[in-house]
């Protein structure tokens, strides 16, 4: 079985995006995690019930952490982007 980088990288995007939007209105930015976080268990669930080819979960339980861990890298890749410019 391989791991479905192309899911979890989906998604991941799209919770990049999804806390782009929430920077750009009046939310204090400590909420940001918790929203992709939410966002990107909300969409491991819908990767999962959809039947997204290589989607890495069997069980709904999986489909909500790998949804949550992908939403989080978001926020990771934010700050990592942050921290490479001088």
């Amino acid at each position: 079985s391989t791991f479905g980088v192309a899911s979890v990288v989906g998604i991941t995007m799209i919770c990049y995006l999804i806390g782009l939007i929430v920077k750009a209105i009046p939310l204090d930015d400590k909420w940001i995690p918790c929203v992709v976080g939410i966002c990107g268990g909300v969409l491991g669930v819908v990767g999962f019930k959809i039947g997204m080819p290589d989607f890495p979960a069997a069980d709904m339980i999986t489909a909500i952490a790998v949804g949550i861990a992908s939403g989080l890298a978001a926020t990771g890749a934010d700050q990592l982007v942050k921290q490479l410019k001088v």
